[in-house]
């Protein structure tokens, strides 16, 4: 029967239907997508993106010309990401191990090198054991549900980064979102989760879109009172905050005091790609036999493992590197605020330079371009409605002379644009 039904749809032009109908869909698909575009456009938070033809440094190399850009805006802390040791490193890992594992860990993904660099990772956050996942952002999509139950609560901090905001919504923990950095605000919801069997307080580390540093002994002191665990994202502190680059809870002296460390390979640790959880080790075994971004993602390639392993081996054997920053970091933003821009933060590499118009912030940036420096624009959804602002990041191989150029650079512009007198 349903082949003699199929021949008279087609005698009558059934198909010739089903393409004008699936044409009509198609054609307001793209309506409302090019709807969506323009206003975007229009709003002025167009998001470009500038192609680079060299390797990622303090000086670049943009596709179709642009030789000798100065790069303000990369998340590469400590220059490693071309350090001639950590590329021989991914070389031989490349040739030793090959290109990939093609393959999740538990099949046929794991191997030597995995499991060296992630003692490696524990070693030098001085915790039980380390996992390793394809980024940070997978790590932390991966935590809260493995770990947390409906019976248990999660307070986040409201400007936590996106990758735990998503986090936290695909556990079935009962979620409160705290004020941020906002102490007072943290007690009364730790008060209100006393109900709750297991309580996770969930922060930044470092703000990657503000350069501000959670007050963690402030919240160790309250999880203590509370009986609460710590939690940090450490990406924007991991390799060049503390004294030995260990981050934030070094820098604060409460290394003993947070249980989970969340952090990436892919800025200060080499700048290619992967990121990892560190803490205790029943944790960690249950990550893997639990935790669905690391079951069901290809292991990291072996030159990527290659890479940060022997950054580690650099941050370890010298903390020179890490100690680095700190003057370069005031350097940029004691002249800049001189000149009269407010940059937001304290004593982070990350200085954004508030200019509170989408608009301005991407003007200006493309004026920055044109004088030969090279940072973004950020505006909404990236950050708030009102708070757009251009991200400088401080990088350890920038030159005084290089920092001087970008400050004198903002001047000239700032002035161009009526962002200063």
């Amino acid at each position: 029967m349903w082949r003699v039904a199929a021949r008279r749809l087609l005698r009558a032009g059934g198909t010739g239907n089903l393409r004008s109908a699936s044409g009509a869909a198609a054609a307001e698909l793209r309506r409302r997508l090019e709807s969506q575009l323009e206003d975007i456009r229009g709003a002025g938070t167009w998001k470009s993106e500038r192609v680079i033809a060299s390797r990622q440094g303090p000086h670049l190399r943009l596709a179709g010309g642009g030789a000798g850009i100065l790069n303000f805006c990369a998340n590469n802390y400590l220059g490693l990401s071309s350090h001639p040791e950590v590329i021989r490193a991914a070389v031989e890992a490349l040739e030793k191990f090959g290109a990939g594992l093609s393959s999740v860990r538990f099949i046929c993904g794991t191997q030597s090198i995995h499991k060296d660099l992630e003692e490696k990772i524990a070693r030098f956050h001085q915790r039980e054991d380390a996992i390793l996942y394809a980024s940070c952002f997978d790590a932390n999509a991966g935590i809260f549900e493995a770990l947390l139950t409906p019976e248990d609560a999660v307070l986040s901090d409201e400007l936590n980064h996106a990758s735990i905001i998503d986090g936290i919504r695909l556990c079935k923990a009962n979620k409160y979102r705290y004020k941020h950095m906002d102490m007072q605000d943290l007690e009364a919801k730790l008060q209100d989760a006393q109900k709750h069997r297991l309580r996770l307080v969930a922060t930044d580390g470092a703000f990657s879109m503000d350069g501000d540093i959670a007050p963690l002994k402030e919240i160790c002191q309250l999880a203590q009172k509370y009986d609460a665990l710590v939690f940090i994202d450490e990406c924007h502190a991991t390799g060049f905050l503390g004294p030995n680059g260990r981050g934030t809870d070094e820098l604060l002296g409460v290394m003993d005091k947070v249980t989970i460390i969340n952090s990436t390979l892919g800025k200060a640790l080499g700048g290619a790609a992967g990121g990892y959880t560190t803490g205790p080790k029943p944790l960690i075994d249950l990550l893997r036999q639990r935790s669905r971004p690391y079951l069901f993602s290809n292991s990291l390639p072996p030159a990527v493992v290659g890479c940060a392993s022997k950054a580690l081996d650099l941050l370890m054997e010298s903390n020179a590197i890490a100690q680095s920053m700190a003057a370069k970091t005031q350097r940029f933003r004691s002249k800049m605020t001189a000149a009269g821009f407010t940059i937001s933060g304290k004593d982070h590499p990350i200085c954004p330079v508030m200019l509170g118009d989408a608009r301005l912030a991407s003007v200006m940036a493309e004026d920055m371009l044109n004088r030969g420096i090279y940072v973004i624009g950020f505006s909404y959804p990236v950050v708030p409605k009102g708070k757009a602002r251009i991200r400088v990041q401080i990088s350890a191989v920038h030159s005084d002379e290089d920092i001087d150029r970008c400050v004198e650079a903002f001047i000239e512009i700032g002035r161009k644009h009526g962002a200063l007198p």
